[in-house]
């Protein structure tokens, strides 16, 4: 605010005396004295008033000085009010709740979340919801991002599988990657740029450049190998995988050692101007079928948007996505297990991690209203087909048309009421175990199993959904839910995924 153009008028302090007594004996409602000298903001300016020279009258110092403690007692408390005010008023620009007097255990946000086996893309997409973004923008984000760091695990040439709840609606809509298509025998189809731009145009909010700034960063100029892709690498070996992914002495790369793909950066620049996937596709495409000496196949990826499967069952809605994802056998066990009466979870099969178990990437997005964003990829083997295409960057998946109907996708949603669209709302999305299904359906009546007592309902208003998310095998679990307005996430192990939300 800029100082007024006429001098502010201020009460003349009445300084106590030691022999005298104090003013609060005085009566009151008595008048005090006014002034219209303007207030000294410099000892060391000189006065007008032959009364206010320095030296002139005794205690004349010690009257500036308690003006000036008066001043700046006054400007901390209006700065207070601004910063307490500020965030709800908008004044001050920052996209953070103002203090609400109460804290949150790790994993509780006002706003939004995310949860990735990746911290710099847990990131990536935080930063895309703080942005503005919705969940879908953080979630696709997310996933292009993982495209870089994690090539063992998902990458542009993986097929993606995807469910999406909107809260203002209560519907939710599945996201297939379409047909597995091949460009050579044991080479599948690069499907994610089509798969994840469709995503975006129908549900996302910022630009689609945007969501491709930061992983093209990360593969122009460097990210760090995490444990997850140095214990791929050093069980994998290097093999077709240098110089990308190798120390110049042929070793792979550990922990810390920065790597880099700008073949990959070229190919996510030029995703980001053309103006439809379609034509992204066939440039990447291009680029593919000339390193193999191929030629471009009749038909290109063709990804879905469609109506998830649903199931209505006493406690709620389900929704999962359609064959030939897990997604129908998962409803089939489901519908047994809760239309049976009180729901309980059978003890966890006897399931062995296997050559055979497809290697996948999951993740996780939810805000605060109940909309939420699951996705999970596979290039179905580690690093999937080991090769790397030289002109850009991209690991080719292995899968094949009995590969893509294997178990290893069925993202869930539960929302709990199916007429009401601000009932709770609970996610669940599953890698790394050869029976998704079983893990899956024993997760959700796990957390439904909980004992619901109204002194629960009162605890779990303030601390959320209990945390008794549980998997068999050896997968990796993500939930996440909107519960009294708040974003939770966490995961199976604890600590496994890193999260982050505003």
């Amino acid at each position: 605010m800029e100082p007024p153009a006429e001098p502010v008028l201020y009460q003349k302090l009445l300084l106590r005396e030691a022999s005298l007594e104090s003013e609060e004996d005085e009566e009151e409602g008595k008048e005090e004295e006014q002034t219209s000298e303007p207030l000294v903001l410099s000892p060391w300016r000189p006065q007008d008033s032959s009364g206010n020279r320095a030296g002139g009258l005794p205690g004349a110092w010690a009257r500036l000085a308690a003006a000036l403690l008066l001043l700046a007692v006054g400007c901390s408390m209006a700065v207070w009010q601004l910063q307490t005010r500020g965030s709800s008023t908008g004044s001050l620009g920052s996209g953070a709740p103002p203090p609400r007097g109460h804290s949150h255990r790790p994993g509780v946000y006002h706003h939004g979340a995310i949860i990735s086996p990746a911290a710099t893309c847990t990131h990536v997409g935080q930063e895309l919801l703080v942005a503005g973004g919705n969940v879908v923008d953080a979630g696709v984000g997310a996933a292009l991002c993982l495209a870089v760091v994690h090539p063992h695990a998902t990458g542009l040439g993986a097929t993606f599988w995807g469910l999406f709840h909107n809260s203002s609606s209560g519907n939710s809509t599945a996201l297939t990657s379409g047909p597995v298509r091949t460009l050579a025998p044991g080479l599948g189809l690069p499907t994610a740029l089509p798969t994840l731009h469709l995503l975006h145009t129908h549900f996302g909010r910022l630009p689609w450049p945007r969501l491709l700034e930061g992983p093209t960063m990360l593969a122009q100029k460097g990210f760090l190998v995490d444990a997850p892709l140095a214990r791929a690498l050093e069980t994998q070996g290097t093999k077709a995988l240098c110089p990308l992914l190798c120390q110049a002495n042929g070793t792979p790369l550990g922990p810390g050692a920065r790597a880099t793909n700008p073949k990959l950066a070229a190919v996510l620049r030029r995703a980001a101007i053309i103006p439809t996937p379609h034509l992204a596709g066939n440039a990447l495409l291009s680029l593919l079928v000339r390193d193999l000496g191929l030629e471009v196949p009749s038909a290109g990826p063709m990804p879905t948007l469609e109506p998830a499967l649903q199931l209505s069952v006493p406690q709620g809605i389900l929704f999962t996505t359609p064959s030939p994802s897990a997604g129908p056998e998962l409803l089939a066990l489901l519908e047994v297990a809760l239309h049976s009466g009180r729901p309980s979870p059978d003890p966890c099969p006897s399931l062995l991690q296997t050559a055979m178990t497809p290697t996948s990437s999951v993740l996780a997005t939810v805000d605060s209203n109940g909309s939420m964003l699951l996705l999970t990829s596979s290039l179905n083997s580690s690093f999937g087909s080991g090769h790397v295409s030289p002109s850009t960057g991209v690991l080719l998946s292995n899968l094949v048309a009995r590969s893509a109907t294997g178990t290893w996708a069925c993202p869930l949603i539960f929302r709990g009421s199916p007429d009401d669209t601000e009932a709770d709302v609970l996610g669940l999305v599953i890698s790394g175990t050869p029976e998704v299904t079983s893990a899956t359906s024993h997760a959700l009546l796990s957390h439904l199993a909980g004992p619901h007592s109204q002194a629960q309902h009162q605890h779990q208003a303030q601390e959320g959904p209990t945390e008794r998310p549980s998997t068999c095998g050896q997968g990796t679990l993500l939930q996440v839910a909107a519960h009294a307005e708040h974003a939770h996430v966490s995961s199976v192990p604890s600590g496994c995924c890193p999260f982050q939300g505003f």
